[in-house]
């Protein structure tokens, strides 16, 4: 019932910001046209571009299933994220129609300042909508008044679940227990035990009961079960299966059959993995054609007063699906060759391999750029879990029991980790813990939003390096 209210006001929201979205363009071109420096040409082919808009809202809006829980308490944080997310496809759909019809009759100024605009007006819509929407279907309608069973420590664990809930018209009545035994001061208040539940549902008019924990045993479920269909009483069973593993689980749903799995992954929506390629192409291309080729030229140069030798150092690291790729560096070392014992040594601060120049790459992260060249090979992404050498992999993965897990998604030049301050040599068991919490946080809260949070993190590094940089 709550998944599906929930839903429902995720499929109005995605209706009614489209149809802002097209209000908008429709009016603004109407005013458009009387406004004294702009021109807007009369041929030009207007429900083209609102059928672009529409199609772009829709796309963009899509992020906003995988939002669905936290929807009714949406923040601004969660309003630029989705309005981002929804701008950036709707002007790649409009610059796309632009430029495949070669359109001379649209005014660039006009599209422009119609996306500005529109981007505005979304953000503010996008934060205020969820409220307004909750309060209109469920504040003084549709209410549902519920029955919870189960023990204390259930109750306490959802408190803050029931709370978010009664935006959605969840209306606590009562808390019955398995035991029967009496609670003092809970909320919502103590009622009797679960023997009590069929004359309780009817005396207060119960529609929902929920169970918090899975019931003792099988016939005290088929007792909760056959009274709530006898009654008429939705019901709703918590899984507690996440507490008696003592480890978190993501509920699945595949073809009607429920499974539980260790973590979600974002980027397995196909849409996506295509966004993030798109984000990787347009900074890595850039970058190779115009930043790479300077640089390359001043590395070589100050190597060859240094530490002359090989320009680029290029070692095999494990990358996405185990697959193992050839990770391409500026050198920073001497050019002196090591065995594999002596290669697959961290650098350390002081490190005596490292000539001058060479420390000041590594402190401002500069010889990870030949790394673009990975990414438009597609080996790499601009943001991910940073790649280690195969011999450390293996060392790792001894350490801690989900390190591998890391290789759901591509590798990385930079990641949540590194702009954490989590980067360098790993010297203790519990830096490399916190590194690989934070890459599987990464895998599980993918969004295009925090790919860009972390690229402008780390542009900041560069230009201050952090006191871990070396």
């Amino acid at each position: 019932m709550i998944a599906h209210r929930l839903r429902g006001l995720v499929n109005l929201h995605i209706a009614a910001t489209a149809l802002v979205s097209g209000a908008i363009l429709l009016a603004y071109a109407s005013i458009y046209r009387y406004l004294p420096f702009a021109e807007l040409s009369s041929g030009v082919n207007l429900v083209g571009y609102l059928v672009c808009v529409e199609l772009g809202m829709i796309v963009g809006s899509r992020h906003l299933h995988q939002m669905a829980s936290r929807y009714h308490r949406f923040g601004w944080m969660d309003s630029i994220q989705l309005t981002v997310r929804q701008m950036i496809v709707v002007s790649l759909v409009v610059f796309a129609m632009t430029f495949a019809f070669k359109d001379r009759d649209i005014s660039r100024v006009f599209i422009g300042s119609f996306l500005v605009i529109n981007w505005c007006a979304l953000l503010f819509f996008n934060h205020s909508l969820p409220k307004v929407l909750a309060r209109i279907f469920f504040e003084t309608s549709h209410r549902i008044p519920t029955l919870f069973v189960g023990s204390e420590g259930s109750l306490a664990k959802l408190k803050n679940w029931l709370a978010s809930k009664e935006a959605l018209g969840l209306k606590p009545v009562g808390f019955v227990t398995f035991s029967g035994h009496s609670i003092a001061h809970s909320f919502p208040t103590f009622v009797g035990g679960v023997a009590d539940l069929p004359t309780l549902i009817e005396e207060r008019a119960i529609m929902q009961v929920v169970v918090l924990e899975i019931p003792r045993s099988a016939g005290e479920g088929r007792f909760i079960i056959e009274t709530c269909q006898a009654k008429g009483s939705r019901l709703l069973i918590y899984s507690n299966l996440s507490d008696h593993l003592q480890f978190p689980l993501v509920t699945v749903n595949e073809a009607g059959h429920q499974f539980y799995t260790l973590q979600d992954e974002p980027l397995e929506d196909p849409l996506n993995r295509l966004m993030k390629r798109l984000l990787d192409i347009l900074i890595a291309l850039p970058v190779v054609l115009f930043v790479l080729p300077p640089l390359a030229l001043l590395v070589w140069a100050m190597q060859k007063i240094q530490a002359p030798g090989r320009v680029f150092f290029s070692q095999e690291r494990t990358g996405h699906s185990h697959r193992v790729f050839l990770l391409h560096k500026f050198r920073s070392m001497y050019d002196i060759r090591q065995d594999s014992a002596g290669e697959a040594k961290q650098a350390s601060k002081g490190d005596k391999r490292i000539y001058p120049f060479g420390e000041f790459l590594r402190k401002s992260s500069l010889d990870e750029f030949p790394q673009f060249i990975n990414v438009l090979f597609g080996t790499m992404s601009v943001v991910g879990p940073r790649p280690h050498l195969i011999a450390h992999d293996k060392l790792f993965a001894k350490e801690m029991n989900s390190y591998r897990t890391r290789f759901f998604v591509k590798p990385g030049i930079t990641g949540l980790a590194q702009c954490n301050g989590f980067r360098g040599e790993i010297t203790d068991p519990t830096l490399l813990h916190k590194r690989i919490e934070y890459d599987l946080a990464y895998i599980t809260q993918w969004s295009l939003w925090l790919d860009l949070e972390i690229i402008m993190r780390t542009a900041h590094q560069i230009l201050f390096p952090p006191k871990s940089a070396y």
